[in-house]
């Protein structure tokens, strides 16, 4: 039996500590002090609380060093690894290059760096840097000029931003538009699935196109859809819905994309007559466009890596997923769709090969 004299006044803490430590290991330490101070043998020591003579003998010479407070101590053997001193020098070659798998970034490191990894082990360190396995998503190449970037900017903050503060005073009602064309085929996607699966493709064109307004804060959606084409006529059809809907009174405020069939004098003449305000954004702006989050949640929803037979099952099952945006189950994953907060391209990392 290892001889070890725990103090009086320490016994009370071991009591107290062993159950009400916030840290297991440490319970654990304080146990086996607490039992030591009661004269039972080493031996049964390590059979209550199920450690061995060494982990046992550590947990004295701990106490021996500095009391109560040394036990209360957690020290865990972290490994480092040879790729840490590169890491930097990693991070930088990365973010420059980036690699669109882990065994590609295993070969950039091994060229860099002359160490060689696995994929499990260079996955593991990827992430040490913060690096994350992301879909790369497209932007107009004319958006990200400094000059674009600037009108993007002020457009947001000085016009748009004004505007939706208005309409959550409900001062003023803010639709978003846009048009968005679902032709029949195969939208695929990322799914969990045990082998690959081959989804089917219409071998026809056919498309549905739907002109959609999305008011900024009741996410409250008036559409207008047909199988040829959106024009001038479908956005005044869209218009007079809209005024239909909130009432002669209520003060428009309609955010559009510069497609012609949108400024044309058409539909410029039919807004003044029903008092809606046309505001356009500049051009190649769809960050700026909250609609268009409803397109890619439509896509998600109801065509990734579905095949529909009929181009009527195929337009029910679009409808359907629109009709989703408004209910009020839905709200919580719409309000978070939804948001009013719009990225711009002032920091975005992109491709300039």
């Amino acid at each position: 039996m290892l001889k070890i004299d725990i103090l009086e006044t320490d016994i009370t803490l071991l009591k107290h500590w062993r159950y009400n430590h916030p840290h297991p290991r440490v319970m654990r330490k304080m146990d086996v002090l607490y039992l030591k101070s009661l004269n039972i043998s080493d031996d049964n020591i390590c059979k209550i609380t199920g450690i061995c003579g060494n982990t046992m003998r550590a947990y004295y010479k701990q106490y021996k060093e500095g009391g109560i407070e040394r036990l209360k101590e957690v020290n865990f053997n972290r490994p480092g690894s040879e790729l840490d001193e590169y890491s930097g020098t990693i991070e930088e070659y990365l973010t420059k290059n980036p690699a669109s798998s882990i065994s590609q970034a295993a070969a950039m490191i091994e060229k860099i760096t002359g160490i060689k990894r696995g994929e499990t082990q260079v996955r593991k360190f990827l992430k040490t840097l913060k690096f994350k396995y992301i879909k790369a998503c497209s932007v107009p190449a004319k958006a990200l000029t400094d000059e674009k970037k600037k009108e993007q900017r002020d457009f947001l903050e000085k016009v748009l931003k004004p505007l939706l503060d208005a309409a959550k005073a409900y001062k003023r009602t803010v639709f978003f538009v846009d048009a968005a064309h679902f032709v029949q085929g195969s939208f695929l996607g990322y799914i969990w699935c045990i082998v690959r699966m081959f989804i089917p493709s219409s071998s026809g064109r056919k498309r549905y196109n739907v002109l959609g307004a999305l008011d900024a804060i009741t996410h409250e959606l008036i559409t207008v859809h047909n199988d040829t084409y959106i024009n001038a006529l479908s956005v005044c059809e869209l218009l007079t819905k809209i005024r239909d809907a909130l009432g002669a009174e209520k003060l428009i405020t309609l955010v559009l994309d510069n497609a012609r069939y949108q400024r044309c004098a058409l539909v410029t003449e039919l807004a003044a007559k029903l008092n809606i305000d046309l505001l356009f954004l500049p051009s190649y702006s769809p960050n700026l466009n909250l609609i268009e989050r409803i397109w890619k949640f439509t896509k998600k929803d109801c065509l990734n890596c579905k095949y529909y037979e009929l181009f009527t099952e195929f337009k029910e099952a679009i409808n359907q997923s629109l009709l989703k945006i408004s209910q009020p189950e839905n709200k919580k994953e719409m309000d978070k769709l939804l948001s009013l907060n719009f990225q711009l391209f002032d920091n975005a990392e992109y491709d300039r090969c």
